[in-house]
C-alpha cells in the first residue's frame, strides 16, 4: 500500500491522519448530498459502486478539503479530494458544469474518482457565482456572458500549475489528468490547447459546450469524448472532427439514446447503467494514460 503525503496549502497540511473524510457507504445508502467540510458524504449505490477488482478496503476512505490558491484577487476556491489508502500519486483538474464545484453531483463524481486512487481538485471556474436550477433559462446566455473567457482559463492554468508544484514539492514529476463536464468539458479543449502537453497526460471531455474547433489541431495529447447521441449541445459529428483533428489515439464514445449531462446526472435505471459504463471507460482511459505511463 503506498502511503503519499503531499499537498502543503497555506498553513494548512493534508496527511494521513489530518483532514476531513469521507467514510465509503453501504449500497442501502441513496440520499444525495454535497461533500463539504467535516461533512460526511452519501451517494447512491450506482456513484459509489466498485469495481470488481478495486478492494473495498483500499477505497475505504477518501479525504476532502476546501481550499485557497492564489493571493488577494487571484485567489480561487476549490474543493480537494484525496485517496487515503490506495494512493497511485496522480493529479486530476476535474472542471464543473454551471452548477459549480459545490455541485453534489460534481462532488460524487471527483470523489469516486479520488477513491480510485487519485488527488482531485475542483476548482471554483465562477468565482462564487454558479448557475443555479431556480433561475429562468432566458438568463442563461447572460450569465455565460458574465463568465469571462480570459479570467476562467487564468483560473484554470492556475489551478493546474499549483498541482503540479506540490507534487514536484513532494518528490513526484507526474502528468496530470483533465475531466470536464459541460461547460468545463469544453474547456478543457481549451486548456490543452494552451498546455502543449507540458502539464497533461491525458483529458477526458464528457458532452463539452461552446468547443472551439480550430483548437484540435494544437492539442498534443490523446483525448476521451464522452456524450450521447440526443445531446443537441454536443453532437457527434463535431465530436468526430475533433477526435480526426487531434488524432494521438483520441477516441470518441457515444451512448445511444442518451442527452446531456447523463454520466454524472443519472435520471433513470437506463442512464445509470450506462454512467456505470462510462466511468469504467474512463477509469481504465486515466489508468493506461497516466498511471501506466508514469
Amino acid at each position: 500500500m503506498l502511503k503519499l503525503k503531499l499537498f502543503h496549502v497555506g498553513k494548512i497540511q493534508l496527511s494521513d491522519s489530518k483532514a476531513s473524510v469521507y467514510a465509503q457507504r453501504k449500497c442501502s445508502v441513496n440520499l444525495l448530498r454535497s461533500c463539504r467540510g467535516n461533512t460526511a458524504c452519501r451517494a447512491s449505490s450506482s456513484l459509489l459502486k466498485i469495481e470488481d477488482d478495486i478492494d473495498d478496503e483500499a477505497c475505504e476512505l477518501v479525504s476532502g478539503l476546501e481550499i485557497s490558491i492564489g493571493e488577494g484577487d487571484d485567489s480561487i476556491d476549490a474543493y480537494l479530494l484525496k485517496a487515503m489508502k490506495n494512493n497511485n500519486g496522480t493529479g486530476i483538474l476535474l472542471l464543473s458544469d454551471i452548477f459549480g464545484f459545490e455541485d453534489s453531483s460534481t462532488r460524487d463524481f471527483a470523489y469516486r474518482v479520488a477513491c480510485n486512487g487519485y488527488n482531485v481538485l475542483i476548482p471554483d471556474l465562477f468565482r462564487g457565482d454558479p448557475w443555479t436550477k431556480d433561475q429562468p433559462m432566458t438568463l442563461l446566455e447572460q450569465w455565460i456572458t458574465k463568465q469571462e473567457p480570459q479570467r476562467v482559463a487564468k483560473d484554470i492554468d492556475t489551478s493546474a500549475k499549483w498541482m503540479v508544484d506540490e507534487f514536484l514539492a513532494a518528490g513526484i514529476s507526474k502528468k496530470l489528468g483533465i475531466i470536464g463536464f459541460c461547460f468545463g468539458g469544453g474547456r478543457v479543449i481549451d486548456a490543452l490547447s494552451r498546455d502543449q502537453g507540458a502539464m497533461f497526460g491525458a483529458g477526458v471531455s464528457f458532452y463539452g459546450t461552446r468547443m472551439n474547433p480550430s483548437l484540435a489541431s494544437s492539442i498534443k495529447i490523446p483525448v476521451l469524448f464522452i456524450s450521447g447521441d440526443n445531446d443537441p449541445l454536443c453532437t457527434v459529428s463535431v465530436l468526430k472532427d475533433f477526435e480526426k483533428s487531434i488524432g494521438q489515439g483520441s477516441k470518441v464514445v457515444i451512448f445511444e439514446g442518451r442527452g446531456h449531462g447523463f454520466a454524472h446526472r443519472p435520471n433513470s435505471p437506463e442512464e445509470d447503467k450506462d454512467a456505470d459504463e462510462a466511468f469504467t471507460i474512463i477509469r481504465k482511459w486515466l489508468h493506461d494514460g497516466l498511471v501506466t505511463q508514469n
